[in-house]
């Protein structure tokens, strides 16, 4: 889960890192009240989860209440690079004297974590990079040692940060850490992490990325999440436990395992070629167990998508045996019907591996006409995307 800038402040806050006093607003008259509280200068800043926005018009100074009000009009409703800003985040201005960059984060290459650390802030850390490769640190960090002052020390003298604020970076450094660690981060960056004329050095940015699957240890984190960002259906799945991802077609995907289902995707995107370009309408993964329970609340979540014209499950027998799947399937008729919901869509069937023979012959058997039984992946996702064409 991406945070918020605003999100992001609050989280360094919590751990003890230098952030300035401010608030978030959603109405030009909350950012007055805001900027009236600080008393001072403010920055007005458009919260959107993507960069760039300084050169959009969406970060904006004002020396008075009404100029914060005036400002926070501007940029409310906003539209930057496709994301429209309904809040905007209220803080004290600070001068600037110069830019820093910290940041820790997963890195997946290489299986641990990393902190690159520059004296160049401000700008993006790629760019730099890319001009100045000396300028950027990278430095691997143990998970089972983590960041301690003298690693912290290592890193900030590495890195060339001026010799009177070493101290106060290397602090921030390991609170930093903390904070990564205690709210299972996969990403904390600090851009810019800036000195003040004064030799102060604070956190005038706060961008956070936490792991939704460590989200059964923090509670908290849940208030944090943008639910109007969240497709309905993706939500509404997320409640009944099942991975799914909405997507722009018509063959709604039903599959057990993530390797499984994504190569189901492939080969209904390319068997929709010849139906006039049709696709996958989501990616859902029912896990191993397809009971009909299971089953039921997937049909569930795929039908409520108005674009899917078909149905396409298709699973491979390990543990849950293909007879199981297959009474799965035809009891969750029944269980959709008593909730209100009779199927109405066409399914197209593969059933493969494990006791694959009953669970044709359950489902032959049956003869619900809804249900169209194929036998090979390929051909099972000609049918599927045949049909949704035809329902189109």
């Amino acid at each position: 889960m991406d945070l918020y800038e605003y999100q992001g402040r609050e989280l360094f806050a919590r751990h003890g890192l230098p952030v300035l006093g401010g608030g978030v607003a959603q109405t030009p008259e909350e950012a007055a009240a805001i900027a009236e509280r600080v008393g001072r200068q403010v920055v007005v800043k458009a919260q959107v989860k993507v960069g760039g926005r300084g050169k959009a018009g969406g970060v904006k100074l004002a020396d008075t209440v009404e100029e914060a009000r005036a400002r926070a009009a501007d940029i409310l409703g906003m539209d930057i690079k496709g994301h429209i800003v309904h809040k905007v985040m209220v803080t004290e201005a600070a001068d600037i004297a110069e830019e820093y960059y910290f940041s820790y984060l997963l890195d997946r290459a290489n299986r641990t974590f990393l902190c690159i650390a520059s004296v160049a802030g401000g700008m993006e850390i790629e760019q730099v990079a890319h001009d100045t490769p000396e300028k950027v640190i990278k430095t691997p960090v143990d998970a089972s040692k983590g960041v301690d002052e003298a690693l912290a020390r290592e890193i900030v003298t590495k890195a060339g940060f001026p010799a009177e604020v070493t101290d106060q970076v290397v602090d921030i450094a390991v609170k930093l850490w903390r904070a990564f660690v205690a709210e299972d981060a996969t990403l904390v960056e600090v851009n810019p992490l800036a000195r003040t004329p004064d030799g102060r050095v604070l956190c005038l940015d706060a961008k956070v990325t936490l792991d939704d699957n460590a989200s059964f240890r923090h509670p908290d984190h849940e208030a944090w999440e943008d639910k109007s960002a969240v497709d309905p259906l993706e939500q509404a799945a997320k409640q009944k436990d099942l991975n799914y991802v909405k997507l722009d077609g018509e063959v709604g995907i039903i599959g057990n395992g993530a390797g499984l289902v994504m190569s189901t995707l492939d080969v209904v995107a390319y068997a929709g070629e010849e139906f006039g370009g049709v696709k996958p309408a989501n990616f859902l993964d029912i896990g191993g167990g397809a009971s009909a329970e299971v089953m039921a609340n997937g049909l569930e979540i795929v039908l409520s998508d108005p674009s899917v014209r078909s149905v396409f499950v298709n699973v491979f027998g390990g543990i849950t045996a293909c007879d199981a799947v297959a009474n799965g399937i035809l009891a969750a008729f029944d269980l959709l019907a008593s909730r209100g919901e009779t199927v109405t869509k066409p399914l197209v069937v593969r059933l493969d591996g494990n006791n694959a023979e009953e669970g044709r012959r359950i489902l032959d058997s049956a003869a619900n006409p809804l249900v169209q039984r194929v036998d090979t992946m390929d051909g099972a996702a000609r049918r599927a995307a045949e049909l949704a064409a035809a329902g189109i």
